[in-house]
């Protein structure tokens, strides 16, 4: 799964939970007892879209997983059951239950022992929007099964069915033991209107005709999967075919975007060729298909062969000219039908055994498809994710947590993914992925854990790993290093001092590469640090230009490098590393250094950007010769969004009427990025051109583009600019700065007099509210009531109850 982005993903302060209760401190949280095995899942499912109800018909074969049993415990949250019965050969027997509004209790006829199959029929009504179920951070609600626009009253909004299981709400649309440590075959026939297409796990066996206008679809499971990887999907879709050795490879994106379907998605049979080729596992899977649904309630779900996708991913041909930034989260969901779906945590505990792997393939996706800057940049970015969440104190491996959803954090993904980093580079490539190898195929259609896959480690590198998963995996937090260099010229040796200064351990042990440079030539050595205060000594004839500590960037710590000026001139040269070019830069910006500028000619176009971004605050922002290389850049350079921030550096620094035939030659670029920063150039140059440039381009605006037209129409635009601005509000996506927005909205409704366009505008406010995921709202509604409220204190006392109205 990949978690829900947008800006309500904030800081831990945000969502402060400290006044939470504690008491799940003292739980121990293992794994779920196993009493009855899942063996096979038989549905057969219909939808009322006036009330949003699937009505069920189930088929569960169980068999005892060891001791004997007379009664069966289920998970079915806040249905309708009408009848429970045992499946003869000739007949159904019903049995004795109890109901909740939670789990069944069931008596079976009689006592059930280890290899008997026993079929257990369930007729139910699901009634998702009736359930009272609040999500988390990461799974913002918890209903399982989702009606979107269900009697297509909103026309802008498209009529859709999705469900969502992760962790265990798949529960509240059929019957079934909703832990991760089952597994189980699935059958699953859908009845809906005829115009409707479905997607469910496995293959489509069959379609049928009904009489009354609907359609029947069976499809077929037949490997084993745990239940909160089942999936359904109904709506209007076009599905766009690739394969990959004979297999099924689908794309269900709705009409408009058919045309960008293999734009968005198509690198998606590469991948799968990648990932079975680097791990030496084959995808088993029947088929691999990917949807859209509208208002997702996380980023992405990785349901066997159906993954499901938030509409972020949707992109049109412009906006895949800047790059497609869905990439990464294909290649997450994918690398999850491996670690996941085909072996899947035993626990929500050991959550890593999932998250940290999908994290960790995104990495590998990016450094076999673009280079190893691009990978290190991703890891540059999770490792930053990590160490500013907060979350140093929680372990990897979990047995104490407050809820089950918690462990979607930046421990289970950014952190677990750079612990996978460290441990490739210490046991190297060969024995990672053969060990990798070992796990996957010693637990296929079973469950893992942290330990097992230690084991594998083992197995192939015969050496022992405890000490490495005391540290990283049952341990918490992380290194923090300060390194300091003395030089002894006269004995011809150099001491580099690490001393670790965290609170939580006394010392990590870190195996490290330390590059020890004369200009280009460099020696390489393999350390080990494993004492609060260590010291590695080196010799030498020449004194070193400089040493290179944690060569390739592989550690996860935070670091104080004592280096010089002249060190970080000779690291830029010849580090090689992303991260340690980026640490140069920043030196050289801290230390207003002129050598920052040298970060303009990088052959990486995120170094460029960077760069570009650091020496804006420095004195050399105005600089000539530094004006002057990033002219070209934003003339020349291939990469689209480097040349938008060369032109926005532009637009902020230097005669900004000199570049005025920058902006105007690159105004209509394909590029949303480049269009947009053009844009904002001439609007600085004359804000009444670039008013009416805003105006032409509004009808294909989005990302940097559509955000630039909106900021120099609403503050320039008038009443008759109303329709355009209620229009771009209404299709802001939740990834962009919603209270920006809203602030820039409430100040353009400030200016106009028609109060029906007012309350219009505050409509459309709280339509955009509604698409917010209800766990959110708590936090955000004090902040839009204030910003709404100060629009009611300048239009009148009708504005103001109209505005109070809307949030009874």
């Amino acid at each position: 799964m990949i978690l829900l982005t947008g800006p309500f993903i904030c800081s831990a302060q945000f969502f402060n939970n400290d006044s939470r209760d504690t008491s799940w401190k003292t739980k121990f949280r293992g794994s779920e007892p196993i009493v009855n095995n899942l063996v096979h899942t038989k549905l057969e499912v219909s939808f009322d879209f006036n009330k949003s109800y699937l009505f069920g018909k189930e088929w569960v074969t169980l068999t005892p997983h060891f001791y004997p049993t007379d009664s069966l415990r289920m998970d079915a949250k806040g249905m309708e059951i009408k009848e429970v019965s045992l499946v003869t050969a000739t007949s159904r027997k019903p049995l004795k239950f109890s109901y909740d509004n939670n789990s069944l209790n069931i008596q079976l006829d009689r006592t059930y022992t280890k290899g008997e199959k026993y079929t257990v029929y369930f007729d139910y009504i699901s009634k998702p929007n009736e359930l009272k179920s609040e999500g988390s951070l990461a799974i913002t609600d918890a209903k399982g099964l989702y009606f979107i626009n269900p009697t297509g009253e909103d026309k802008d909004l498209p009529t859709q069915i999705w469900t969502q299981g992760e962790t265990e709400s798949n529960s509240v649309w059929f019957v079934t033991i909703d832990k991760p440590n089952q597994k189980t075959t699935e059958e699953i026939s859908m009845t809906v209107p005829e115009k409707y297409v479905t997607l469910s796990n496995g293959k489509l066996i069959s379609q049928k005709k009904n009489s009354d206008g609907t359609r029947t679809d069976s499809w077929k499971m037949t490997l084993p999967h745990a239940p909160y990887l089942f999936f359904m999907g109904v709506g209007e879709y076009s599905i766009i075919k690739d394969d990959y050795k004979g297999k099924e490879v689908s794309y269900y994106v709705e009409k408009e975007y058919a045309p960008y379907a293999r734009g968005i998605f198509g690198h998606t049979p590469e991948m799968i060729k990648f990932f079975e080729e680097k791990l030496n596992v084959p995808f088993v899977w029947d088929k691999y298909a990917q949807i859209v649904g509208r208002n997702y309630v996380s980023g992405a779900m990785e349901n066997t062969t159906a993954t499901l996708h938030q509409e972020s991913a949707y992109q049109n041909s412009r906006e895949l000219v800047d790059g497609n930034i869905w990439e990464g989260t294909i290649a997450h969901e994918l690398f999850h039908h491996w670690f996941g779906d085909l072996v899947t945590a035993e626990s929500w505990g050991q959550l890593t055994v999932n998250e940290s792997f999908a994290n960790y393939s995104e990495y590998l996706w990016d450094e076999y498809k673009y280079g190893k800057d691009a990978a290190d940049e991703n890891q540059w970015n999770e490792m930053q994710g990590y160490l500013g969440s907060g979350s140093s104190k929680k372990d990897l491996v979990r047995y104490y947590y407050r809820d089950k959803e918690d462990m979607f954090d930046a421990v289970s993904y950014g952190k677990g993914g750079r612990i996978l980093h460290m441990l490739r580079n210490y046991v190297g490539d060969e024995a990672f992925f053969a060990a990798l190898n070992k796990y996957l195929n010693d637990n296929k259609f079973k469950t893992g854990e942290a330990d097992q896959l230690r084991l594998a480690f083992e197995a192939v590198t015969g050496k022992d790993m405890n000490w490495f998963w005391n540290q990283w995996y049952y341990g918490n937090g992380h290194p923090k290093l300060n390194i300091d260099y003395n030089y002894d010229d006269a004995n011809g040796k150099v001491f580099v001092i690490v001393q670790q200064n965290q609170t939580n351990r006394s010392y990590f042990t870190l195996p490290v590469l330390v590059d020890v440079y004369n200009g280009a030539v460099k020696n390489r050595y393999h350390v080990t640090i494993d004492s609060r205060i260590d010291t590695l000594i080196f010799d030498y004839t020449t004194r070193p230009t400089f040493i290179n500590f944690d060569a390739e960037r592989i550690l996860l710590a935070e670091k104080t490098d004592n280096k010089t000026e002249a060190n970080y001139i000779e690291q830029w040269k010849y580090g090689g590393n992303y991260i340690a070019r980026r640490e140069a830069i920043d030196y050289f910006a801290k230390s207003v250094m002129p050598e920052i500028a040298n970060g303009l000619r990088d052959k990486y176009p995120g170094i460029r950007r960077y760069t570009l971004q650091k020496i804006e605050n420095t004195p050399y922002k105005d600089n000539a010769s530094v004006l002057e290389i990033i002219e070209d850049i934003a003339n020349k350079d291939h990469d689209p969004k480097t040349r938008a921030a060369a032109i926005n550096y532009l637009t902020k620094n230097g005669d900004i009427k000199k570049y005025l035939l920058i902006f105007e030659k690159n105004i209509n670029d394909s590029s949303y990025s480049i269009s947009g920063a053009a844009l904002n150039g001439i609007a600085k140059v004359n804000p009444t051109e670039g008013y009416t440039w805003a105006k032409k381009l509004s009808t294909d605006a989005r990302g940097d583009l559509g955000s630039a037209v909106f900021k120099i129409i609403v503050s320039q635009g008038n009443e008759g600019d109303f329709d355009l601005i209620s229009k771009s509000v209404k299709n802001t996506p939740l990834s962009q700065d919603f209270f920006e927005v809203i602030n820039d909205y409430t100040q353009f409704l400030t200016r106009i007099n028609d109060k029906d366009l007012i309350k219009h505008g505050i409509d459309d406010v709280i339509s955009l509210r509604k698409k917010i995921p209800i766990f959110y709202l708590k936090h955000i509604d004090p902040t839009l009531k204030a910003i709404l409220g100060e629009l009611g204190k300048q239009k009148g006392k009708d504005i103001e109850e109209y505005i109070k109205q809307q949030f009874e």
